[in-house]
């Protein structure tokens, strides 16, 4: 971190002023390491590799950093040679490309690849990730100087209430031990006139629910450490990538056919290689496995959310990740607790939306 971006952060336990108590003597303003001390209750957070750590290295996310730190750059676009990740971004919040004086939080970085897309804009950037992936993502961004990476429990962030103009949580919400409270809890670090992105996985209904092969395997495979985990899906998608090919073949379903068979399969819908489309297979099939908590939900539920928390321009629908959701703050927010109230009623277009 630099010294320069100390005021972006409060003590997570009492939001007290947060001060450089120590640091290895440096040449910059770069902090590689030191400890932050809370003015108020004396709490200390060791800064290690530059990073901020809120929450100790090992925790339930411990899969996330062994995933990002192996796949640290499978992602980015300046790897894939496309544009991939900057279209999903954009598409995903409508926000605009030049965001110069604007403060955005990052909610769950992974390796980064939003990350970079992010500063682009001449923004600054608070990033946070719970797991290690943060080491990936200072590595290909934590120089930049409009970038502060921290290493944080969404739950408890280190960070001021209504102070960041925009906060975006792409594929994290469904990983967190509670994703209602999870998603209540962001709203809360968006100030007033400021704009929300969130995207989650979606929640099949009846039948469709028995396609989701992720949940009849994930018990199977349940407590085994990540690194045995990562070689056993490499070497199941490498055994089956050329059976793979020959079933996306199959006119409609092909690919569905994979995807049931989990091995993620982006042949007609990303312009990438060969090499790296059997990489990100081995990535997705790790990703959709290892996780702790894996929460999905159903559309109506998010449109509810954002209506609770008062937000306005509402946009919630299906896209990249399952759902996507935007939305505007205003001035007061609702109570989480209890359903819907008279001043809650969703709007007309969410009653009359289709669910397909």
């Amino acid at each position: 971190m630099r010294v320069g971006h100390l005021p972006h952060l409060v003590c997570p336990r009492c939001k007290g002023t947060l001060s450089l108590f120590s640091r290895q003597d440096e040449p910059s303003d770069e902090i590689q390491t030191g400890i932050l001390q809370c003015t108020a209750c004396k709490k200390e957070y060791p800064i290690i590799d530059h990073i901020p750590r809120f929450v100790p290295l090992s925790n339930y996310s411990n899969s996330f950093g062994f995933e990002w730190l192996t796949h640290a750059k499978t992602q980015y676009d300046s790897y894939t040679h496309t544009n991939i990740s900057g279209e999903r971004f954009f598409q995903e919040t409508q926000w605009e490309r030049d965001l110069r004086g604007q403060m955005l939080l990052e909610a769950g970085s992974g390796s980064g690849r939003f990350t970079e897309i992010a500063a682009s804009t001449g923004a600054t950037v608070v990033s946070f990730d719970m797991s290690t992936a943060v080491g990936a993502n200072y590595a290909s961004n934590g120089t930049r100087p409009n970038v502060l990476i921290i290493q944080a429990d969404l739950f408890h962030l280190p960070l001021r209430e209504n102070y960041f103009d925009k906060v975006f949580c792409i594929g994290v919400l469904q990983h967190t031990p509670d994703v209602e409270d999870a998603f209540f809890t962001l709203t809360g670090y968006v100030k007033p006139k400021g704009k929300l992105c969130i995207d989650i996985y979606r929640k099949y209904k009846g039948i469709l629910h028995l396609f989701q092969t992720r949940y009849l395997i994930r018990p199977l495979v349940a407590g085994m450490s990540p690194e045995h985990l990562y070689q056993l899906c490499k070497k199941y998608i490498n055994a089956m990538w050329q059976i793979a090919s020959i079933i996306h073949k199959i006119p409609r379903i092909g690919s569905r056919i994979n995807w049931i068979l989990l091995i993620p399969d982006y042949r007609d819908r990303f312009p990438l290689s060969e090499e790296i489309l059997r990489e990100w297979a081995i990535l997705d099939i790790f990703d959709i496995l290892s996780p702790v908590y894996d929460s999905p939900q159903y559309r109506e539920t998010v449109e509810k959310w954002f209506l609770r928390a008062n937000l306005v321009d509402i946009q919630v629908k299906y896209g990249y990740n399952g759902i996507e959701g935007r939305g505007e703050k205003q001035e007061r927010v609702f109570e989480r607790s209890g359903g819907l109230g008279e001043e809650e009623t969703p709007r007309s277009e969410f009653e009359s939306e289709s669910s397909a």
